[in-house]
């Protein structure tokens, strides 16, 4: 995983894509530092890390989409796929390298709340508690961006699709609000989703058998809280939206607020990504 890391890296700094990505980066953290902290005179810094999210949307796509989408497309991919390396470490070894120059970037703008407190005093709990969430949040989002890569031979596809995805968990929380909230719904919001379920365990073992007993275990599990807790089923898609949304997850973070129960949730949003990345480089292995 380190030889790996290490490649990553390099490669990286001998392109343009770690200078394009910490160059935006700064550009627009010093724009929001600028009009919110500098010429508005506020002491409130947790509110521009909150800003970031935007960012993400530009940035990321442009530090994933050659992860295994250039090596795929020259055939490269070969080399690592027959060396003794295990498919573990060729996918921390990716998924890390772009977390460790996200996170060295991110570890610049901490100027920005230094030159701050020169001037009065900040809550350095609240500042502390937002870096840990955007750092979380990056990462989750760069995990996408490793698990869309790894789909396609194509960067422009993958620069596209990453972008495509974040700009849906971006705009979650905008929808939430207008999505049906009726029992009927729910009911059906509820039957997709197992049946969703059941198709990634099925694309994962390739057992029908398995993959519909999950089904049918969903589905009679979805009827007897349809019979007995209707109101289970009311505002469920909402509910749903806003259990996923990262953006919100990540809010309270920027209060000052380290949530167990979010940490817990981002590292296993990029757990879940690393693993199915994981077994799609797995599949390529052996075919």
């Amino acid at each position: 995983m380190g030889a790996i890391l290490i490649k990553e890296l390099k490669s990286y700094f001998h392109s343009a894509t770690a200078y394009i990505f910490m160059g935006v980066f700064l550009f627009f953290s010093g724009i929001f530092y600028a009009l919110n902290n500098v010429i508005y005179a506020s002491p409130d810094y947790a509110s521009v890390l909150s800003s970031y999210n935007f960012v993400f949307l530009l940035i990321v796509p442009i530090l994933t989409m050659k992860i295994f989408a250039e090596e795929t497309k020259t055939r490269t991919d070969q080399l690592l796929l027959t060396s003794p390396q295990s498919i573990g470490g060729i996918v921390m070894g990716k998924f890390l390298a772009p977390v460790l120059l996200y996170a060295v970037t991110l570890l610049i703008t901490v100027l920005y709340p230094l030159i701050l407190s020169m001037f009065g005093s900040l809550s350095v709990k609240t500042i502390v508690c937002a870096y840990i969430g955007l750092f979380l949040m990056g990462s989750c989002f760069i995990s996408i961006g490793v698990f869309v890569s790894s789909l396609t031979e194509n960067v422009v596809s993958a620069a596209v699709g990453t972008f495509a995805i974040l700009l849906c968990l971006w705009l979650v929380d905008s929808v939430t609000s207008t999505v049906p909230n009726s029992y009927k719904a729910g009911i059906v919001f509820a039957i997709a989703a197992v049946l969703i379920i059941s198709l990634i365990i099925y694309n994962a073992t390739k057992n029908i058998i398995v993959s519909a007993g999950v089904f049918l275990v969903g589905a009679i599990g979805i009827a007897v809280a349809a019979i007995e807790k209707k109101t289970l089923f009311e505002g469920l898609i909402a509910k749903s939206l806003g259990w996923i949304s990262l953006i919100k997850r990540n809010d309270n973070f920027s209060m000052g607020i380290l949530s167990v129960n979010s940490i817990v949730y981002f590292i296993s949003f990029m757990f879940i990504f690393v693993y199915l990345t994981m077994r799609i480089i797995e599949k390529r292995r052996w075919s």
